[in-house]
């Protein structure tokens, strides 16, 4: 089986108003994502999606749209989708980085794989770990306070049982709005924040002191990009867990965050680190060096959440039991694009048995949401 052709979608979809994030990145209200479609000789199609944020990752909807049309896709044409370490080694002779824009025809790759052997994803990855319903936290947008605790509140009512409140701004109006969240679940349930590198290093270190008395569960990337030692620095003041989210993209990222001892968790998703193959790569690696992983999110519609969830049921050390990820992008958008989309329910995320990702695009809906000429 060969691939014959390689088509990008660029497409804009709205998040519902409730749902719109607000991180020290700034504010996301639309999400402009590019969808990848990849025709095989055989008559096997398979879909990725390229979850990119310029104030993130880099990339923008046009620059994967251009990168894939005229480099990625034509030095895919004539390869054996099948073949996943051929289909990287292709993409990496292309360019450096543009990790979403890779992932994108990774991920379709491994669709058209799952589909010819009539097998999940999580099954070609060493079969299941765990149940296909996985539980997630919810990720709270850096809120003003009323905002926060109303929807404290309300995800409290809705089942969730982690919440992760975003933070990285002023130090006083980051504590007032977890101490909030705080107060409105009660002492018990996990709080994580997550300040998107949005620290420096010692406001980051006061700033978790601070918030010593709100027994955080967890701290997500607290301190700049690069900065490992750093953030070993930040880790070695606190008895609270780190995770490493925006600092880590591919396995170089994971070896320095380890040979610092820089963190206790490693966040993985598809997109960021360029595909299914290369986050198995990171959360096997750490998982020798007794370094657990968890799920973190781009608010990825159904395709990208989709490799996602395979992602965490095929790899035993994505410890979403310990530290619950998040896989709700989907639910976030006004529209979705699957005519089968994955089942969300509050913290609750399920996917099928179905073959490949599992998901049938719905590209009436596609088209009818697609931006550009």
């Amino acid at each position: 089986m060969r691939i014959t052709h390689v088509e990008t979608i660029p497409v804009r979809i709205p998040l519902k108003p409730a749902r719109r994030m607000i991180t020290a990145l700034g504010q996301h209200n639309v999400s402009d994502y590019v969808l990848v479609r990849i025709g095989t000789d055989a008559g096997i199609e398979g879909v990725g999606e390229a979850t990119v944020m310029p104030r993130w990752s880099g990339e923008t909807v046009w620059s994967a749209q251009t990168i894939i049309d005229h480099l990625m896709g034509p030095a895919v044409v004539g390869a054996d989708p099948t073949d996943i370490a051929e289909i990287d080694r292709r993409l990496e002779l292309t360019c450096r980085h543009n990790w979403f824009a890779k992932a994108a025809i990774e991920m379709a790759c491994w669709d058209i794989k799952g589909k010819q052997a009539q097998q999940p994803v999580y099954q070609l990855l060493g079969g299941p770990a765990r149940p296909l319903t996985v539980r997630c936290r919810f990720s709270m947008g850096a809120y003003d306070p009323d905002r926060a605790r109303n929807r404290a509140r309300e995800l409290v009512e809705e089942g969730f049982t982690t919440i992760k409140v975003k933070v990285g701004g002023p130090a006083d109006t980051d504590f007032e709005r977890v101490r909030i969240v705080r107060e409105t679940i009660g002492p018990d349930m996990p709080i994580v924040i997550d300040a998107n590198c949005g620290w420096d290093v010692e406001t980051a270190i006061a700033c978790v002191r601070q918030m010593q008395p709100l027994k955080l569960a967890l701290i997500e990337q607290p301190t700049p990009d690069g900065d490992f030692s750093g953030l070993a620095r930040l880790r070695s003041t606190t008895q609270v867990p780190v995770m490493a989210d925006d600092m880590v993209f591919d396995l170089v990222d994971a070896e320095e965050l380890i040979r610092h001892k820089a963190c206790d968790v490693i966040s993985v998703y598809p997109g960021k680190n360029g595909g299914i193959g290369r986050s198995k790569q990171i959360v096997e690696f750490a998982g020798r060096h007794g370094v657990a992983c968890s799920i973190g999110s781009n608010l990825e519609w159904d395709v990208g959440c989709a490799a996602m969830a395979h992602l965490v049921i095929g790899c035993p050390n994505m410890q979403v039991e310990k530290y619950p990820g998040d896989m709700l992008g989907p639910d976030y958008h006004e529209v979705r694009i699957a005519k089968n989309p994955i089942d969300i329910r509050g913290p609750l995320v399920t996917i099928t048995d179905r073959p490949g990702l599992g998901i049938d695009v719905d590209w009436d809906v596609v088209r009818s949401h697609r931006i550009g000429a």
